[in-house]
């Protein structure tokens, strides 16, 4: 069989069409697009190879790729000393301007950010308790959490000093509110798992005075999600810097009731407490305010419609193969953009998806992709993410997963 184009003719030949289009490329080439630089320190130095991206926004492997603009912004951030309280702040000020919210913080990541946001809500932005943490003796240290809302990052909770209440029902929920609760927590993309609703959770926090705080890491896009949870009425929003708005992977936004953003900056670094190896540089904070900006600015239609492009590609290419079956698919809440899911009789063809995640990762070049989740309607088999890939990379996993049945 003849063997796809090499990912090096790909890139070259189609990074015009999706710069157009607001995406993010990259060629091979360490050289910085800054001042013309040439790195010595490049991951082939290391040993380390490249990977296609078909999973998506995920930190195992490198979150995204930064657009120039916010590589830029962390360049020449890194060139001067500043005070970095009052640079967090301002930032901090500006992002909340731009998003339209009340309060605003740029933490380490969005796990950072469920910590932090924590300690405001047990502390009320008080030094003393703040120090204090996460000995919570005196302070409200209960936080109410859904059952199938656990995961695997709560634990980024506990540290503030808190311990989980589950509960399943509303009724459940009136009745675990007491004088040591001290905030409600709501794992956006488990909605559907849940029986409490996003609107009930407010309005039960509302009613009790008790602060509710959305874990809601990779809802961008759409943009206006960015909002969205605050307007409805939860008092913090997490994002993750990361992901959709491609911004530096170690930092991430805690967003909402300007009280409350404040009393989380207070929990974080350079401050003592139990925010502090949670640390954010000049750097990465210039470089999300950048990020935060370009988001705002870009052509979204534009940037979907290349997704979609991808999409229809992929799907066309393996119609023809005998026994294979291809679904769009796009998630519902978190990492909202195509996917094309890939199903097969695993008997049948003597490849389970395991296998063909292996084989995919360990030839040349590496694909990573993901299997399908549970519960979707398609059979076990492939998802491939159209989001993270670099332009033309969608022919080569094409082709690629072709040849795993010729």
């Amino acid at each position: 069989m003849k063997r796809s184009r090499t990912r090096r003719s790909f890139i070259k030949a189609t990074t015009t069409g999706a710069a157009a289009a607001g995406l993010v490329s990259c060629g091979e080439s360490a050289r910085s697009p800054i001042d013309g630089t040439t790195s010595t320190v490049t991951y082939e130095s290391l040993g380390v190879r490249h990977v296609i991206n078909g999973v998506g926004v995920v930190t195992v492997l490198g979150g995204s790729i930064m657009p120039p603009e916010v590589v830029a912004a962390m360049v020449e951030a890194s060139k001067n000393f500043i005070d970095l309280p009052e640079l967090q702040v301002k930032v901090g000020k500006r992002i909340a301007e731009i998003i339209g919210v009340p309060g605003a913080m740029i933490c380490c990541g969005a796990a950072s950010g469920l910590t932090v946001g924590t300690a405001a809500c047990v502390t009320r932005g008080d030094n003393k308790k703040l120090r204090q943490l996460p000995d919570t003796t005196g302070m409200p240290n209960e936080v109410i959490i859904q059952k199938n809302h656990r995961f695997g990052f709560d634990t980024q909770i506990w540290m503030a000093g808190t311990r989980p209440i589950e509960v399943e029902t509303r009724e459940e929920l009136e009745k675990a509110i007491n004088e040591r609760t001290a905030m409600m927590f709501f794992l956006n993309d488990a909605e559907p798992k849940g029986r409490i609703t996003r609107a009930e959770w407010i309005e039960v926090g509302k009613k009790h005075g008790i602060p509710t705080m959305n874990d809601c890491a990779s809802d961008v896009p759409p943009v206006s999600r960015l909002r969205q949870y605050i307007d409805e009425g939860f008092d913090l929003a997490v994002f993750s810097g990361g992901k959709g708005l491609l911004g530096p992977q170690a930092s991430g936004l805690v967003l909402g009731d300007a009280e409350l953003v404040a009393a989380a900056l207070k929990a974080s670094s350079p401050r003592a407490g139990v925010g502090r190896g949670m640390k954010v540089g000049k750097e990465e904070i210039m470089g999300l305010l950048a990020a935060v900006e370009r988001y705002h600015r870009i052509d979204h239609d534009a940037e979907r419609r290349e997704l979609d492009a991808r999409a229809e590609h992929v799907i066309r290419t393996l119609g023809g193969v005998d026994g294979v079956e291809t679904e769009l698919h796009i998630p519902p809440i978190a990492n909202r953009v195509p996917h094309v899911l890939v199903s097969w009789d695993a008997a049948a063809k003597g490849l389970t998806p395991a296998d063909a995640v292996k084989k995919l990762r360990e030839g040349e070049p590496a694909i990573a992709v993901s299997q399908n989740p549970e519960g979707l309607r398609i059979r076990e088999g492939l998802r491939i993410s159209m989001w993270m890939l670099k332009p033309g990379e969608h022919e080569i996993v094409a082709e690629r997963v072709k040849e795993l049945f010729a």
